[in-house]
């Protein structure tokens, strides 16, 4: 039995900053970012919104009301997490209109909890072949104003539904994972901005790479001609490239250059978004179907990395007419408007956060399909526009 993504949407906010203008107001040179990270541009978040919101927004786009009586379970990961102790799915689920006999539940391990879910849904799929599981990787990435994380924030979700007989992507069944105890990259509970050691990270990211794929190899006999594409967990662009580069070295090959051009085109939308944490490798996915070089049959390779830290490698055989099972990012991307560096910091400091007081958000200028209006008695209050 095929089972695998059936359908993928992303959603965004409706404001981006341009990095070259943040770079400038940081007296930093814009090449640093535009080429040294490789990112362009970042998804701005208004108080209105927060995972929830984008999380139903990305699942709005792909779901019909047949699709909807399918739906078994919701999968939400995050690690920007509302709550303590009730899951965001269960938000999602309300405010998406779900049946209320549909298995709720939210994941974290950093960045990779996506993946996590995606081969939970898997396993349930080939239980109950008849039943479609709904994945949600969404998040905010924060690292506080004039940082040097700053840069590689960002905010988005991707969703997905798992199902058999699936028209994007169906999963083949060898996967690698690999988990340390490791302290490159965490938030404790009472911060709302990550602590991060960059160069570690970048390191150990590379290393667990390594460590999947060669097992990978080492499991199944393929090597990188059996690929059309590898696309990895974005952070930043620049992080993929180091970890492309890491197993190609040298090679200038048809083989080398091919995965060289897919990888570019794989790092198109992850520009002009910023960091999705656990959506990364799902956005880069996406903006790989929609910019690369592809066909029926070609196998994708995915690697999934989240700090602290886990990571893993599986790969995907391409369907016929995988196309028209994506939502259009392009368009929705080139509908967002700029904001300046002035209007970025007052939005950024303006979040919900840990605040514990009612507060009452003014949306008048969010035209999201689902917005927080603010905070009652302690209670998050959402509404569909």
């Amino acid at each position: 039995m095929r089972i695998g993504i059936d359908k993928m949407a992303f959603a965004t906010t409706n404001n981006y900053l341009d990095l070259v203008e943040l770079a400038e107001s940081r007296n930093v040179d814009p090449n640093k970012f535009t080429i040294g990270i490789g990112q362009d541009q970042q998804a701005v978040v208004p108080p209105t919104q927060d995972i929830v919101t984008l999380g139903a927004a990305a699942a709005k786009k792909l779901l019909t009301p047949s699709l909807i009586k399918n739906i078994s379970t919701l999968i939400v990961a995050t690690e920007s997490g509302i709550d303590n102790s009730k899951a965001s799915a269960i938000y999602i689920k309300h405010l998406l209109g779900l049946n209320d006999f549909t298995r709720t539940i939210e994941l974290k391990e950093a960045c990779y909890s996506a993946t996590a879910g995606i081969q939970f849904a898997k396993g349930l799929v080939a239980i109950n072949p008849q039943e479609t599981v709904l994945v949600i990787a969404t998040d905010i990435a924060r690292y506080g104003l004039n940082t040097p994380g700053e840069v590689t924030q960002g905010a988005g979700a991707v969703a997905m539904l798992i199902s058999a007989n699936p028209h994007i992507l169906t999963l083949e069944d060898t996967t690698v994972a690999y988990s340390k105890d490791i302290m490159d990259f965490w938030r404790p509970l009472y911060a709302t901005e990550a602590l991060v050691d960059g160069k570690y990270s970048t390191n150990v990211y590379i290393d667990f790479f390594k460590q999947t794929f060669t097992r990978y190899q080492q499991l199944t006999g393929h090597s990188l001609a059996d690929f059309a594409a590898l696309t990895f967990h974005l952070p930043f662009t620049k992080m993929g490239k180091k970890g492309l580069e890491s197993i190609l070295g040298d090679r200038k090959d048809r083989v080398a250059r091919r995965l060289r051009q897919q990888l570019t085109a794989s790092q198109v939308y992850s520009r002009r978004v910023g960091n999705l944490y656990t959506g990364s490798l799902y956005l880069s996915l996406m903006s790989l179907l929609q910019n690369g070089s592809l066909a029926a049959g070609d196998r994708i390779g995915l690697f999934s990395y989240g700090s602290g830290a886990e990571g893993e490698f599986y790969t995907g055989i391409l369907e016929e007419g995988y196309q028209k099972y994506l939502n259009d990012i392009e368009t929705d991307l080139a509908q967002r408007q700029k904001v300046s560096v002035t209007e970025y910091e007052r939005l950024f400091s303006s979040q919900l956060g840990m605040n514990s007081e009612d507060i009452e958000f003014d949306d008048t200028d969010d035209l999201s399909p689902f917005i927080l209006k603010g905070q009652k008695k302690h209670q998050r209050i959402y509404e569909v526009k």
